[in-house]
């Protein structure tokens, strides 16, 4: 069954290629409109979901909709087709000495599959930035969020047969494992594969997948506060980057503090006890916040506190001498997602974001700035954490690959 529906859907992405942009934008904001209409039927089906889940599961968050979400989720794919189309841009051309004309054009990869966990919102960023760069997407979403996304592809489907589009372009598989094995396995059919998700998927389709993968998603974020540190922009830094969103991949894992300010760190982590963070502190920043924090969120680290995405109110801090410390930890420690500086140095500031190796790197600014949308691209269908073919927030014109197109008058190979 599930390698029918594949099949389906890598006959249907030919029909793509006749879709005129114009014609793709008007679906993407009729779409995003019917999300509007049928926000309640959404958010029942939504509510169905989060009663299998416990409250203080971190993937709560993920799971979770609300009619502002939505409203978000719709405005993102109206932001999408507002954009240029990827599709179809000269990246390289030549006139040969004989004539030959050499053109390098973007063009659609074709198929792409995403397997994601508990986040129902990756249901129609997938489908927006896919239309809009002439892929057709296979989704194995969770079973967590089944209803939810159930829920969402109806109605990308019925928008999809008002304007006479085989809905086959956005297959939604089947939650079990089942159908993840299939579409891991669907060479020839599918073209790329983008978890989205926790370290433990994004291991698992790395070393099952025989379809090329681009790996997203896993962060372990560091925020060093440097001995000339603005503590004003450090607090709001931190908490902003902890608190905001825990469940999300950009969010704050642990600060790194130069020991000279230390007599700050109060004051940098004030705010974090209204939102009830557990901090895991190493000796001195533990010294430091003792009768300052509250002592049941204080706790003090282990080695096994660094190095860890704990998609939760938590959080690790670890003391260093010098920036070169802590560049030492952040190249032990990080995912190469977003890491961040807090300092009024200059040249600190210069050293930092030469030397981080990751894929988003920050200087007095928040991580939770690693996202498609804050970034200008409309949306994203995920962080990617490695260096082939793309890096950072994935949007349009990384789901696009590219062809060369030869053309000439006759001219042969002498």
């Amino acid at each position: 069954m599930t390698r029918k529906l594949i099949e389906q859907t890598a006959l249907a992405a030919c029909s793509l290629v006749t879709l005129g942009d114009d014609t793709i934008n008007h679906i993407l904001r009729d779409t995003a409109q019917a999300l509007r209409a049928n926000s309640v039927q959404v958010l029942v089906a939504n509510a169905e979901d989060l009663a299998r889940m416990s409250p203080s599961d971190p993937k709560y968050d993920r799971l979770k909709l609300t009619v502002d979400r939505l409203q978000g989720i719709a405005g993102d794919m109206e932001n999408v087709a507002s954009l240029p189309s990827p599709v179809g841009r000269t990246l390289y051309e030549s006139v040969r000495p004989n004539g030959i004309r050499i053109r390098k054009a973007s063009v659609p990869f074709g198929v792409i599959g995403i397997i994601y966990e508990a986040r129902p919102n990756v249901t129609f960023d997938v489908f927006s930035l896919c239309l809009k760069s002439g892929n057709a997407c296979v989704l194995k979403g969770g079973s967590d969020a089944d209803c939810s996304n159930r829920a969402l592809a109806a109605i990308i489907h019925k928008v999809l047969e008002q304007y006479n589009v085989n809905p086959a372009v956005c297959t939604l598989l089947p939650p079990g494992r089942e159908a993840a094995t299939e579409l891991l396995n669907a060479c020839g059919l599918v073209d790329l594969i983008i978890p989205r998700g926790s370290a433990s998927l994004i291991k698992h389709v790395r070393e099952h997948a025989r379809v090329p993968v681009i790996e997203t998603g896993a962060g372990i974020c560091h925020t060093y506060f440097d001995k000339d540190g603005d503590k004003e922009k450090g607090q709001a830094i931190v908490t902003n980057a902890k608190t905001r969103r825990v469940s999300v991949c950009n969010t704050l894992d642990c600060l790194i503090i130069h020991k000279d300010r230390l007599p700050d760190l109060p004051y940098i982590c004030q705010k974090l006890q209204e939102h009830n963070v557990i901090i895991y502190a190493d000796s001195e920043a533990f010294a430091a916040l003792a009768g300052h924090y509250p002592a049941e969120w204080l706790e003090k680290a282990t080695e096994d506190s660094f190095g860890i995405e704990f998609l939760d109110y938590k959080m690790s801090i670890r003391t260093v001498s010098s920036l070169e410390e802590a560049l030492a930890h952040i190249a032990r420690y990080s995912s190469k997602h977003s890491e961040s500086i807090v300092s009024e140095s200059a040249e600190a500031a210069r050293l930092f974001l030469q030397s981080v190796d990751a894929a988003c790197v920050f200087a007095n600014v928040s991580t939770s700035f690693t996202d498609g949308a804050q970034f200008g691209f409309g949306a994203e269908i995920g962080i990617s954490t490695q260096k082939l073919h793309a890096r950072g927030p994935m949007s349009l014109p990384e789901l696009t690959t590219y062809k060369y197109i030869i053309e000439g008058d006759g001219q042969i190979r002498p």
